[in-house]
């Protein structure tokens, strides 16, 4: 079985409901780093030398390559990354191996052959 590896980049106040919209598309957990910073197209605005931004979590899944698409497209659809600049990011890489995963492999047969 192959993975992928999805990376989110979501305001922390919708976090909760993209790991929500991720599990239901078929991701069987995932990781959050809280407190994230980061800079996109436009430099942040401050105010009295503080940055005023929003902050960022970042979410790991370790997704099933058949079910990776369909994840990164509920993630960006409930996180609204694309509804305009600074919302956030996602992406997915290859995962070359993997180790800690073998109880999710069971599971996770079931239902990439329903799928296909």
């Amino acid at each position: 079985m192959r993975f992928k590896l999805i990376i989110a980049f979501v305001e922390d106040a919708k976090a909760d409901a993209v790991l929500d919209a991720a599990r239901q598309a078929g991701a069987t957990g995932a990781t959050v780093i809280n407190n994230a910073r980061g800079e996109g197209l436009n430099k942040k605005k401050t105010f009295f030398g503080l940055t005023l931004e929003v902050q960022r979590d970042v979410l790991l899944f370790v997704v099933e390559e058949h079910l990776a698409r369909h994840i990164l497209e509920r993630i960006q659809e409930v996180g609204e990354l694309d509804s305009e600049s600074g919302q956030g990011i996602a992406v997915q890489i290859d995962i070359e191996d993997a180790v800690g995963v073998a109880h999710q492999v069971e599971s996770l047969s079931k239902v990439v052959e329903e799928n296909l």
